[in-house]
């Protein structure tokens, strides 16, 4: 079986690589959960990624590609961007099994939720944004390049075998 490539517009293409990291976020999480790492280990990698990548990318795309317009598809991108800040929140107030599905939940909300945008609101976007907006959004995003996703964490639970 072939996976469908998707052909994403120049202007937004550091978005799509960061969606790469987002579900390498969740392969991760899974790895751990899988390997039985300490729930407390994964998650304290999950708030480090929030406040590092995933809440920034999260303002970019609000800012600067869906701000023009306010359809129900850029309005679910925007409930699941508060629905994942929200989950990633109460996993401070989780412990034992609780955090673990907790953990589960999160991997499969954030991986869901990428390919969501992935495959059916950037299609969209592209289709009904003109070419101007696109260059908009390309020279904003070249502008805050530097500030790209990055994951550096310490502690890598999730080369354990």
């Amino acid at each position: 079986m072939f996976k469908k490539t998707y052909k994403r517009n120049e202007q937004i293409k550091k978005l799509s690589r960061e969606h790469h990291f987002s579900l390498l976020f969740c392969w991760k999480i899974r790895h751990g959960l899988k390997n039985n790492v300490a729930a407390e280990r994964i998650k304290e990698y999950v708030e480090y990624f929030w406040h590092e990548n995933l809440r920034r990318h999260f303002q970019e795309e609000e800012r600067l590609f869906f701000a023009p317009l306010s359809d129900h598809k850029v309005q679910r991108a925007v409930r699941e961007h508060k629905m994942i800040g929200r989950e990633i929140k109460e996993l401070s107030t989780l412990r034992g099994i609780r955090l673990n599905r907790k953990l589960e939940e999160l991997a499969d909300l954030v991986s869901n939720h990428v390919r969501f945008e992935e495959r059916v609101l950037f299609p969209h976007l592209e289709r009904i944004m003109s070419k101007e907006q696109f260059e908009t959004i390309g020279i904003e995003l070249a502008r805050e390049e530097s500030s790209s996703l990055h994951d550096n964490y310490v502690d890598q639970f999730w080369n354990i075998r």
